[in-house]
């Protein structure tokens, strides 16, 4: 009897999520080495930001201070000490005022983004839909993913643009408390297809707003049914050569069977990458005079939906003002403020004060 628990644990601890679970306890921003992956590989041509780390803006933000527990900090002590900061990036009219690294972490470093991964499938989706290869926000997710109709018919009714408003009615836990709720499934486990297919619907879709990541699952699996490429493929061909990265990515998948990307967290990059999609963004979907992603896409996605708690199109507004970003569940941030030509980047190990309002005051009073 001993020894057929043992195998049985030995067998959920090779195959199954809640094995994976157990043996990497929670969720990290080096999970891309334990996760199957696609290589998303950068082209010949690298665009550089300008240096701007010996202007007096750029002394100004190195002097911004903080108390802790009794002790004055300068930004880069601060951030190096009493937090779990890996990158920190300041960026305004395209020259880098601050780019610090910490906790063993480099420039070319790339880490798991978490949840900026649903904000990079919203650029894919415009993409996408750009193209015509996805017809419409309007189309039934059921035309790309045609089996979940069979699994239940109000699947049907779940369109494009309920999924990347995150209104998809669905009973989804988004906790990561347990390995028993359905983001820990998602994240751990080797089918999401199946999974996703045994969700019941507790609002008709479209009606209520709720943040869950099975909503970018969708779009992601969508784009790779509708382009015949796994999702790091499009990315490499849509946005990473094209942005002339700087760094080879890579983006995480369910398993190497099925291959499904894991749309919704695992794209694994580096800091200044991440700021020239911002800068994508900021410039309304150009780079060098070329349109990457339509305007009317980036529109849609930067434009507070005070209907929607301000997401909109897998992007938050902050408080419905004209500032926007992309958030991940340890600290990982993506922080655009149109009005100032600002962008500001932080990675980290857990989520923690990012500093947005103290930058923004220093930059706006320059």
């Amino acid at each position: 009897m001993k020894k057929i628990v043992l195998l049985l644990t030995v067998m959920c601890l090779q195959s199954c999520h809640i094995g994976r679970m157990i043996r990497y306890y929670k969720a990290d921003i080096d999970d891309h080495k334990i996760f199957p992956y696609t290589e998303v590989n950068k082209g010949n041509e690298t665009f550089y930001f300008k240096d701007g780390t010996n202007s007096e803006l750029a002394k100004r933000i190195t002097n911004i201070s903080f108390t802790e527990k009794g002790k004055d900090y300068v930004i880069d002590d601060y951030l190096d000490k009493e937090t779990e900061t890996t990158a920190f990036m300041v960026i305004k009219n395209d020259s880098i005022l601050y780019e610090k690294y910490y906790e063993g972490y480099k420039r070319d470093s790339i880490s798991n983004i978490f949840s900026v991964s649903k904000s990079v499938t919203s650029l894919l989706m415009g993409i996408a839909i750009d193209e015509q290869i996805i017809e419409s926000v309007n189309n039934p997710i059921t035309k790309y993913i045609p089996e979940l109709s069979k699994a239940n018919k109000t699947f049907d009714k779940l369109t494009i643009e309920h999924l990347l408003n995150m209104r998809s009615g669905l009973k989804f836990s988004e906790t990561y408390s347990n390995p028993f709720d359905e983001v820990s499934k998602l994240y751990y486990g080797k089918n999401q297809i199946k999974q996703i297919s045994k969700l019941e619907f507790i609002h008709e879709p479209g009606t209520f707003h709720d943040y869950q990541s099975v909503c970018t699952t969708l779009l992601g699996i969508a784009i790779e049914r509708a382009s015949g490429k796994q999702l790091g493929k499009y990315l490499e061909e849509k946005l990473w050569k094209p942005l002339q990265m700087e760094n080879n990515a890579t983006w995480s998948l369910d398993d190497m069977v099925r291959k499904n990307t894991k749309a919704f967290c695992c794209l694994n990059t580096t800091a200044i990458d991440l700021a020239k999609l911002a800068r994508l963004v900021l410039n309304k979907g150009k780079f060098n005079g070329k349109q990457i992603v339509s305007d009317k896409w980036v529109e849609k996605l930067t434009k507070a939906n005070k209907t929607n708690d301000c997401y909109q199109y897998q992007w938050y507004s902050y408080e419905c003002s004209d500032d926007y970003y992309a958030l991940g569940i340890l600290g990982q941030i993506v922080y655009i403020v149109p009005n100032e030509d600002l962008i500001i980047i932080r990675l980290g190990k857990s989520s923690d004060k990012m500093f947005l309002s103290e930058i923004k005051d220093v930059v706006s009073n320059n």
